[in-house]
Parts: structure tokens; sequence; C-alpha cells
């Protein structure tokens, strides 16, 4: 363990975690990719574990603990082989509650992060939309004020749990004509009228329920109005930070977990008399892909360091993504190989890493899209702030 980042503390919250994931989570993975459905009971199991509210505050009924308890998290979810099962926690935890824990009011976080951190309401985030991909501004889902309500139509797509969940954190245009400044953002109930989801069939994460959501003339409540209106995209893509880098930190948890497998197979595989990890053209290649991991664990941590200290890391977070996810499909192909025929047969667990390490590098903004926010960043000069920062601006100048 890197005693530079993780305490005494954090190993025993590691082992209690990789306890529990083995009694409760482990025996019923099989059965959930197969149906393509969680059931409920595990998300009351994983909230009287408290893991929900690692990162909420002890008033809404969390624990208040530092980023390395949710790098945890992710690892230890990523060496239980089932991607869609990890992506429909952290989807909840770090997609969904993010919004909730930073940008909702007394009220609101009454009403619905209290109930998500004990297990009670499963949330999901709604950005994408079937003609927009990574074009948060040009979305077309619009939210028009009528008295105390809003009326929202408009459509999201690859939504996780989109299908079981209780709630939407939804951004729609409030004012069309002003570009990303028009875009808000609500909370919405998934059981409203007008709200009708189609379950995708995905090529991995076959756990998890992925969406399309379509809001017919939904009437949403004034009060869940997220901050104010227009502020939304600010929102977004501050919440994209800890997004990005959750997925970067799911690629290197899931290219260590592939290493240590195939390193175990190569042990116990001989051909010719020997083991096969005594053959040099494994064991080099091998080195490399596990250096390559572990120059995007260290990065990780790095990043993970800073915004625990509150920086605001949008371009670390962004080249986080971008390279893990890159390396972590490159490592699983390659491990798959070592294995020869048995990395092709479902029995063995490198078929399924290998579907469900491909939404890495797509998920949460494609690379392309991440190297013209790199770009922007580095060659353009570019500045992102955060959304205090431009609140605050936007008084001094008023």
């Amino acid at each position: 363990m890197n005693s530079v980042y993780f305490s005494e503390e954090h190993h025993l919250f590691r082992e209690s975690l990789k306890d529990f994931l083995q009694k409760e989570v482990v025996p019923h993975i099989e059965k959930w990719e197969q149906t393509g459905t969680i059931e409920r009971f595990i998300w009351k199991k994983f909230a009287d574990m408290g893991y929900f509210g690692l990162a909420t505050s002890e008033e809404y009924g969390g624990m208040g603990l530092d980023l390395f308890y949710t790098v945890i998290l992710l690892e230890e979810l990523q060496k239980i082989n089932s991607g869609g099962f990890a992506a429909a926690i952290w989807a909840h935890v770090y997609l969904a509650m993010t919004h909730l824990n930073k940008n909702a009011n007394d009220q609101q976080k009454r009403q619905y992060l209290e109930p998500s951190v004990h297990g009670e309401k499963i949330g999901c985030l709604g950005v994408t939309e079937p003609f927009g991909g990574s074009d948060v501004a040009g979305m077309r889902t619009t939210a028009v004020r009528q008295g105390d309500n809003y009326v929202i139509n408009g459509s999201k797509t690859f939504i996780t749990n989109g299908v079981y969940g209780d709630y939407i954190i939804l951004a729609a245009k409030t004012d069309p004509a002003a570009g990303n400044k028009g875009i808000s953002i609500f909370i919405v109930d998934l059981k409203r009228p007008g709200v009708t989801a189609s379950k995708l069939n995905k090529l991995g994460w076959r756990a998890s329920d992925t969406a399309e959501l379509a809001f017919d003339n939904v009437v949403v409540p004034a009060s869940n109005l997220m901050g104010e209106e227009g502020m939304g995209f600010g929102f977004i893509m501050e919440a994209f930070a800890l997004e990005r880098l959750v997925m970067g930190i799911n690629a290197h948890a899931r290219a260590e977990y592939a290493l240590d497998y195939a390193l175990q197979y190569m042990s116990e595989r001989e051909t010719f008399g020997k083991p096969i990890n005594q053959y040099q053209a494994l064991r080099h290649r091998l080195v490399d892909l596990h250096a390559d991991m572990d120059m995007c664990k260290q990065y990780n941590y790095a990043v993970v360091h800073k915004m625990d200290r509150g920086e605001y890391v949008v371009r670390e977070a962004t080249v986080s993504k971008l390279k893990s996810t890159q390396m972590a499909d490159e490592v699983i192909y390659s491990c798959l190989q070592f294995l020869g025929g048995y990395g092709y047969i479902e029995e063995y667990p490198m078929a399924r890493m290998l579907r469900d390490s491909r939404l890495g590098p797509i998920g949460g903004g494609t690379s392309e899209i991440l190297r013209e926010i790199i770009a922007k960043i580095i060659i353009d000069k570019k500045e992102y702030r955060p959304v205090s920062d431009q609140v605050q601006a936007k008084r001094e100048i008023f």
C-alpha cells in the first residue's frame, strides 16, 4: 500500500470492503450479468455499510471522509469483474449524488441526498442526448417555466440507472437562445407522468441498466431547480472533473486486476516443460504493461490528492481518463492474448473484461473530445474556473 496516500484506517477499510464484496456481491454477479438487472436488496446493504455516504457530510447521513476512501471503493469494485455492477454503483454515488452534495439546497438534500445515502433512492445523471453526444451546449431538451412548475420536453440517452432508478439529475435548456449559458439543472423523479425509459442492449456492462429516456410534457416543481437558471453548464463542467477521474481510477484498477490474473495463470500454465512466465517475449511484454499501469495509477493518486485539497483539476482529470482508459484497453487485450484460447472463453474473466473496458475511452467524453479539451488548455490557454468563482465574479460586476 502506498503510505503517502493511504493510512492504516484506509487499509482496514479496504480489507472490510473486500470481504463485503466477496460475501454479498460476488455470489450474485453471474445472475445479474445474465438478467441485466441488479436486485434492489444490494443497494440497501451497500447503504448499511456506509458506502454511499463516504463523500457526504455527516449532516446528511454520510461520513465525510477523504477522497482516498472513494479510490478504494472504486478500485475494489473493478476487481470483482463486473463493469456493469461497478458502473451502477458509481453512477449513483459519483454522478447523481455529486450534484446533490455540491449544488443542492438543504430542502433538496433532505428529499434526495439523504435517501440516496440510505439506499432508499437510486439516482442517475442525464446530460447526453441522442443527437448531441459530447456537445453539451447543443442539447435540445427544454424546460419552460409555467407558474410554480417547469414543463420538460426532450430526450437523454446512455443513462446508467435510467431504467430502474428513482430520480435523474437532468440538464435542460431554460433559455435555448443563450447557448451554454441557458442550461439549467433539475432533479426529476423518474416515475413522473410523461417519463418513459427504453433499455439499451450493450456490448458490455451487461449487469447495469442503460436507458434512453423520453420526457413528454413532464411537470416538475420549480423547487427542483438546482441553483439558479443558467448555472447548469458550469455545474456539469465542474462535475466532469470528478467523473473523468473516477473513470481513470476504474481503468488503472481493472488493468491491475487483469495483470494479476494473467500473472497467476502464466505461473501455472506450462508449455514445453516450463511455465509460460519464463518465456522472455511474454515476460518483457508483461513488464511493459505493468509499468504503464503503475504510471497511470500513481498519476491518478496524485490528482486525487490535489482534488482532495480543493484544487480545480479539470486538466489533470481529463489527462487521467484519456491515458488510463487507453492503457487499460491495451493491458486487457494483451492479457487475453497471454491466456491464449482460454482468454476467448466466457468462463475465464478476460472476455468480459475486454467488453467492459471498451467503454472507457467512450463514456464521460470520448478520447477525441478529451484531447480537444486538453488542447484548448495547453495550446489556446483557455481557463476553466469553478462555479463558485464564476458566481463571485458575476456579483462583483453587478
